[in-house]
């Protein structure tokens, strides 16, 4: 590892733990809840502990002046709910872009089964070899998507997470299995740090459970989207997230951590 990829690493996580809120939603869904005054979200979720926010480069300028010293990702592939075909990401930005717009590290969508995945391969291929040459870190979103394939399947998102590595991936996200027995078998299966995706967003409490069965499984921590930056109260959620992967919290003292619970 040279010493710009290390450095790097290090302005998205704490202590080799992640806690990454993807905000790259606006091009995907539109200007939802939490995305139209991003800024304020920005500052509420890394006031709250995030290590890192993630958005498309167009959405740099109103990064930099709000992250409070947190590390800042460059999405860089991308489609809309309202397009032909939700699972067909298309590339939106260059390792370098996203160089150009401030970023400490890049990442990238792939749905592993899905028709699009032989493409998805080639261009996550170039984009490492792309940002090796930069020393820029490359977070892979592998996904277990397409038809027949089962999202939570433990087998399935092993696989995922091993195609990420296999392509020279340095941090790689994945969908839950559900419980942290199922997911020891995913971690296992790499020895990249894996993160979990926030999915549906649920009950402040089935959040929290949700991010200490991954910690206990063997996750380095979360890249949690609309779960946090569409809750009511960004930082109180991601106070509480923070201290299950930053603290190793268990549910309720997490909870009360984020103002949840009375002490």
């Amino acid at each position: 590892m040279t010493a710009g990829l290390s450095a790097r690493l290090d302005r998205i996580s704490t202590n080799d733990r992640y806690l990454i809120v993807p905000m790259d939603h606006g091009i995907t869904m539109g200007a939802v809840k939490g995305l139209v005054d991003i800024e304020s979200t920005i500052d509420g979720v890394t006031s709250g502990g995030a290590d890192a926010v993630l958005t498309q480069r167009g959405i740099a300028p109103r990064v930099h002046d709000n992250k409070n010293g947190a590390g800042y990702i460059v999405h860089v592939n991308a489609s809309t709910t309202i397009g032909p075909d939700e699972q067909d990401k298309r590339v939106t930005a260059s390792a370098e872009a996203a160089v150009r717009a401030g970023a400490d590290a890049v990442s990238f969508h792939i749905n592993v089964g899905s028709d699009h995945e032989p493409e998805q391969i080639e261009e996550l291929a170039e984009l490492t070899d792309e940002a090796s040459r930069l020393g820029l870190p490359v977070l892979a979103m592998a996904y277990a998507r397409g038809p027949g394939v089962d999202s939570t399947d433990p087998e399935s998102l092993g696989h995922a997470v091993r195609l990420a590595e296999e392509l020279g991936a340095d941090v790689v996200k994945t969908g839950y299995s559900g419980d942290g027995d199922s997911f020891g078998r995913v971690t296992e299966s790499t020895r990249l740090p894996v993160v979990i995706a926030g999915g549906s967003k649920g009950t402040d409490r089935e959040t929290v459970e949700m991010v200490r069965g991954a910690m206990d499984g063997g996750a380095a921590g979360v890249s949690m989207g609309r779960s946090i930056f569409q809750h009511d109260d960004p930082e109180g959620i991601a106070s509480a997230v923070s201290a299950v992967v930053h603290d190793d919290a268990p549910v309720e003292e997490a909870l009360e951590a984020g103002g949840f619970l009375e002490a």
